[in-house]
């Protein structure tokens, strides 16, 4: 009887044999010499696993220095299923002696055969692989996680593979044709719907970008960014019955909200609900919600009166405020911090800005008068302004009157420079008992009107006074309480660029719009005793405020205005305005917004020519959160907001940097 080794050396090429799996080797003479990936022998794994090896192994057998054979066999074709074997064998889902089954040849070339596998044969189009997934899932009722384990992917491959199965057979057979890319195809997958599938192909005309076809199928829904979306909560939003539309292929942070007027009325009720709350919980007399700030509401605003910290707040604020300030010096320099020390300092910071709440309130009398609005932010939180007034309301303060004349004449009265009483208006009929005509009223107004312009004009100070006095009356009350007939406007910039209230620059004029309106008298009668009792640097100060917020550079397509907006540069200028301190370009607010070449521009400008390389050839939606990165802290600015780059106050015109004047309209 022959031995085992003498029956294996008459075996004849080509035939089948089963081998061992610890008699197997990797053949030095396979012509893949690129190693397989670890997702490619996970992949073999699991479909070996599920169905079985459908393919032999193609081996010959190892021979020594002497051309003895070892009793090894090295695998020439399906090194890659041999690693999966192995990998199976590592996890004991198979011993390492499980038999094999292999095809001998020793009589073609390993390196050639090898080869041959990988060359002469066609790839499966994609459509088919997609196609299978779908029968698995749809016929013979397997989840994604079951059919990932057949092959050896992940489940959300498998979902990913199930969408794009679903699109519309008629788009199917485009991307078959290869008049649609893999990229495309993705971006219809992101609804269900073929009849929208179909319609949004057929409406693609010159751009067929994946962005365009998302945001085609997209046009009527809601981002799950939205504002609305994160103030109601995407739980409350499925809960009553709204469906999202989601994105397998991208991430949309979220889906789509496909019920928008659901979406409107959940929003509409939760801000009706906090202001219901405010009125019940702090007693104000109303409370209005708005989805946006009522910039025009016209009414006059009252704040805050100091409040002097009880011991208990003072100590707990003194100690708080040590403690952050030693955590500070003690984690100086330290560019990540602990988790427990980061929450430690987020603990501080809320108990010191808890109290330092307590250093304001509202006076009860304003309270009772008085209403709020209640505002959804551009991130998606609550914002509560309180403390506007109804004109209806005026009256039931005595410290604020209001007589039928002032509502009538839209005016007050004012006191005079030394800060006394002014009466308005003229009293004839009072000594006589007959009215002045209306002729004659005008007649003699308008030469009291000349003499005051010729005596105000040969008086700066008293001319500035007034000047501020009109403006404040204006700006923080809403009224026109003086003769001088300066009109101020300040356009509300929310309904240009989406969020800028809530930017920090925004904030920070409004707090110093709060601070100076929380000094400010309660009845405008008082405010030229108020003006003319500020020191010079404050009057100074509170006449900037209020021209500044007339200042209006914002280009839209209608206004042609070259000559304004020419002296927006020349005050940036005077004012050595740095833009970079109060906007900087992200791929939310710059680089997502503008196409490629603008991009590349960017980056070239500010960074350099081989940074705009690198990015040159990613789609859009990575160059430009790589263009973020690249230029964040250079100081770049894109040209129409940067500015020029200085003005000869003296002369009252731009140079540019050599000292030439440069003709700014």
């Amino acid at each position: 009887m022959m031995s085992a080794k003498q029956a294996e050396t008459v075996v004849e090429n080509g035939t089948e044999i089963f081998i061992p799996l610890s008699k197997l080797k990797k053949s030095p003479k396979n012509a893949r010499k690129m190693p397989h990936g670890e997702a490619a022998i996970e992949a073999l794994a699991g479909s070996i696993a599920a169905k079985g090896m459908l393919q032999n192994l193609v081996v010959e057998p190892e021979v020594d220095a002497d051309g003895a054979e070892t009793g090894f066999y090295l695998v020439t074709v399906g090194e890659g299923r041999r690693q999966a074997q192995a990998l199976r064998a590592k996890r004991k889902q198979i011993k390492k002696s499980e038999p094999i089954r292999c095809v001998l040849d020793v009589a073609n070339d390993p390196r050639e055969i090898s080869l041959d596998e990988n060359v002469t044969r066609t790839e499966m189009h994609p459509a088919d692989q997609f196609a299978v997934f779908t029968y698995l899932a749809e016929e013979k009722g397997y989840g994604a996680e079951e059919i990932a384990a057949r092959f050896g992917v992940t489940a959300h491959i498998v979902r990913q593979r199930l969408r794009l199965g679903s699109v519309s057979p008629k788009l199917m057979q485009v991307y078959r044709d290869g008049d649609l890319t893999l990229d495309q195809l993705m971006a219809f997958a992101i609804t269900g719907d073929h009849a929208r599938q179909e319609d949004a192909f057929e409406r693609l005309i010159h751009n067929r970008e994946p962005y365009a076809i998302r945001r085609l199928l997209t046009e009527t829904n809601v981002p799950a960014r939205d504002r609305r979306a994160r103030f109601v909560g995407l739980e409350t939003y499925d809960a009553a019955g709204g469906m999202i539309l989601r994105d397998l292929f991208s991430d949309d942070q979220g889906g789509y909200l496909e019920d928008a007027a659901l979406l409107d009325r959940l929003t509409k009720e939760r801000l009706e609900n906090a202001a219901a709350e405010l009125c019940e919980y702090e007693g104000w007399k109303w409370a209005e919600a708005h989805l946006d700030y009522p910039h025009s509401h016209g009414l006059r605003r009252l704040y805050p009166s100091a409040v002097d910290l009880s011991p208990e707040d003072i100590a707990a604020y003194e100690a708080a405020q040590a403690a952050y300030d030693a955590l500070t010096t003690q984690f100086e320099g330290v560019e990540e911090l602990p988790d427990d020390i980061d929450e430690r300092f987020g603990e501080l910071e809320a108990e010191i800005e808890r109290i330092n709440a307590r250093r304001e309130a509202y006076d009860p009398d304003v309270i009772s008068r008085c209403g709020a609005f209640v505002i959804l932010n551009h991130d998606g939180t609550l914002r509560i302004e309180r403390g506007f007034v109804r004109r209806e309301d005026e009256h039931l303060h005595p410290a604020s009157p209001v007589t039928d004349a002032d509502d009538a004449e839209g005016r007050s009265g004012m006191g005079d420079a030394d800060g006394g009483s002014l009466s308005i208006g003229w009293n004839d009929e009072a000594a006589t008992g007959k009215p002045l005509s209306d002729l004659l009223v005008r007649d003699l107004t308008a030469y009291r009107t000349l003499g005051l312009r010729l005596a105000l004009g040969e008086q700066p100070d008293v001319a500035l006074i007034a000047v501020i006095q009109a403006m404040v009356a204006q700006t923080f009350y809403h009224q026109a309480t003086s003769c001088l007939d300066i009109r101020l406007t300040s356009a509300a910039l929310a309904a240009h660029a989406e969020g800028i209230e809530d930017t920090a620059a925004a904030r920070a004029l409004a707090d110093r719009h709060d601070r100076w309106a929380a000094q400010l008298p309660e009845s405008p009668s008082d405010l030229w005793r108020f003006v003319v009792e500020l020191d010079h640097d404050s009057r100074m100060a509170l006449f900037a405020h209020c021209a500044a917020l007339t200042v209006f550079a914002v280009r839209v397509p209608w206004d042609k205005k070259p000559l304004a907006l020419a002296t927006a540069d020349t005050l940036a200028t005077v004012l050595a305005f740095d833009m970079s301190q109060y906007w900087t370009p992200t791929a939310r607010s710059y680089f997502g917004r503008v196409a490629k070449d603008h991009i590349i521009a960017a980056v070239s400008e500010a960074v350099g020519p081989e940074a705009a390389n690198r990015i040159a050839g990613m789609k859009k939606a990575p160059m430009a959160d790589a263009a973020e990165q690249l230029v964040a802290g250079t100081g770049w600015l894109p040209r129409i907001i940067a500015g020029p780059a200085s003005v000869d106050v003296s002369a009252g015109g731009m140079t540019d940097d050599e000292g030439r004047a440069v003709d700014n309209a």
